[in-house]
This record gives C-alpha cells, structure tokens and sequence, in this order.
C-alpha cells in the first residue's frame, strides 16, 4: 500500500485535512463519533500523524526544558517525574539539562534554548551570587520561565518553593527535644538562599530553646564526596556534635559513613536528621529521620504554573508563588532508645 498521508486520509474519510488534524490534536470542537471514526480509519491504513511538521508550522516546539544543578540527589529525580507528567498531559517532551551547580553552564543553557530549542523553562537556579540580569536581556522575547525549590529573589516570574524556614526550625527543634545540646548544622554554600533559610530556622529554634550557638557548629561542606569526608571527620572529631542537622542528602550519607569509619554509634553517640526525598530512608540503619519535601508535587506544580502560561491563562511576569508543606517522619537516627551494647 502507497505511504499514507493525511490528504490521502482526508479523501478516504471524505473530510478535511484540518478536521482530520483536530481529531489528532484532541481538539474540544470535533464531534466524538468523527474523531472515533477518523482515528479508526488512521489505524486501519496505519497513519501515523506528524506531530514535528505540525508543530513547525504552528511555531511551537512542543518542548519543555528542565534545569537542574544535580541529578544524583533523589528530590530532583522525583521533580522531574512530576513535570514530566503534567508535559506528557498536554502533549509535551521534556529536554533536561543539569548544571552541576555551574552559574556559566546554567547561562549557556538559557541563551541555548533562547534560539527555538523550547517553550518554555522550569529551572532550580544554580547561581545565586552571581549578577542574574542575564534573564532580563531577553526583554519581551524570554521565554516563559518558572522557578521551583531554588530562585532567584531579584528575577519577576512565578515560582515553587517549601516551607524551608519552618521546617529546619522544627528539625532543629526535634533534635533539641531528643535532648541535644550541641547541634551541628551542615550545609552546602550557606550564601544561597536555601541554605540562609533553613540555616535561619535552626539558629531561632536554638534561640528559643535558650541552647548556647556556637559559630564553628555551622559547617560549610561541598559538592565533593572525598572532601566532605574529611570536613565531616574533621568536625565530629574536633567539635563533638551531639546532634547533626544536614541540609542536603548527600550530607547525611557522609555523616553516616564518616560515623562508621569513627566508631561514632548513631543515636546513641549522635543524632541525625536531613533534608531527604530518599525513598530507601526508612532501610538505612539506623533508619533516618527526614524532613521530606513533596517533590513530585513541586514538579507537578511548577509545570502546572508554565501551562497557565503557555495556554495564554497568566502574564509570564505574573509573580505567583507557591508554597507547599514538607513533613518530618520521624525513625531511629533521632531515636533516645539506647541499644544494647555488646558487653
């Protein structure tokens, strides 16, 4: 059989190539029994719509780009698969692009996707210190751009975010109520403004309790796994925490190991608590307490906030942001059941 295209199809249906292109395209004003009948017919010759010709004429990419500063940390994994979601929903692919929490690389991305790559962007920001007026030279052009879980305060445009303020208070204030005393709070780059807010919820929730702050407490870690082994050995060791509050996932891991290699019995000898969308968290031993971020509903919800966008429902500069609820689940890392030691 000669290759079917959407002519022949239309002639063989007796109907236009625009209707024939609204029952492919799902459209509210095709009748249900046309589109059934149409779509039958497609399958019976094995027609298979264009959607990348379509899409050319109509302008539109039918791309969404997501920018992330990690992979590796299951929270942007878990983002991801709520933009995907709502992208495939609307007949959208996602394009990912990962940072490494590279300020130079997050530029070239959006000056890249700039030229016709997608229609639109869902970015956790990866350079805060730096000068974001790079977003703004695009003026009127910018493409539609949406913020979740890191932003940039200065930049006007919708945004999802957590409660991190209240959350590191109430961590904190756990680990105080579980009888800790001297709380390290480990963190990664404290100038960010994620790392500042929750740092900030821990500092009050010391204040409150009247639990004396010690400046060296506050540990500055990094992106590498073998310096944050010796930064974490280094500040167990030197600092006798008796409690450890980390603000990223990776962080507990290393605390974990750097513990073990120690001989430093969690909870018995220190308690640990993190930020963490790990799903195998309750499996760690001792289990870890976490304050969980809905993920999947971040993701969810900022591509949610681009389709109000790119449907021409809000204004693109439309300051609209979100705040969602994360939870602290409580397990044994925080535990004041003393095991028994062999004797």
């Amino acid at each position: 059989m000669d290759h079917i295209n959407i002519k022949k199809l239309a002639e063989a249906l007796n109907l236009s190539t625009s209707t024939i292109s609204r029952a492919f395209r799902d459209n509210s004003d095709i009748n249900g029994a046309t589109k059934e009948r149409i779509l039958t017919k497609a399958k019976e010759l094995n027609y298979q719509p264009n959607h990348y010709a379509s899409n050319l004429r109509e302008q539109k990419s039918k791309t969404i780009a997501v920018i992330v500063p990690e992979l590796a940390n299951n929270y942007f994994s878990q983002a991801i698969h709520g933009i995907e979601r709502v992208a495939r929903a609307n007949g959208y692919h996602i394009l990912i692009y990962v940072t490494d929490d590279d300020y130079h690389k997050e530029v070239t991305f959006i000056r890249h996707l700039h030229n016709g790559r997608a229609d639109g962007i869902i970015m956790s920001v990866s350079g805060e210190a730096n000068d974001h007026n790079y977003l703004n030279e695009f003026g009127t052009k910018r493409l539609p751009l949406v913020f979740f879980d890191r932003i940039y305060e200065d930049i006007v445009t919708p945004r999802v975010i957590t409660n991190d303020y209240n959350s590191s208070f109430l961590a904190t204030e756990h680990l105080i109520m579980q009888g800790c005393r001297r709380i390290a709070y480990l963190v990664v780059n404290k100038s960010l403004s994620i790392g500042k807010t929750r740092m900030q919820g821990y500092l009050d929730a010391l204040t409150k309790h009247r639990v004396g702050f010690e400046e060296q407490l506050i540990v500055d870690c990094s992106n590498s796994y073998d310096e944050n082994s010796i930064i974490i050995k280094n500040a167990l060791t030197d600092l006798k925490p008796d409690g450890v509050f980390t603000s990223v996932e990776r962080l507990a891991f290393a605390t974990y190991y750097a513990c073990y290699d120690l001989g430093i019995d969690i909870p018995d000898d220190l308690k640990v608590i993190s930020f963490s969308s790990l799903e195998i968290a309750p499996l760690l031993n001792p289990s870890l307490t976490t304050i969980t971020q809905p993920a999947a509903k971040i993701g969810d919800e900022a591509a949610k906030l681009l389709f109000k966008i790119l449907d021409c429902q809000q204004d693109k500069n439309f300051m609209n942001e979100v705040v969602l609820e994360s939870e602290i689940i409580i397990r044994n890392s925080t535990s004041n059941q003393q095991k028994k030691r062999p004797k």
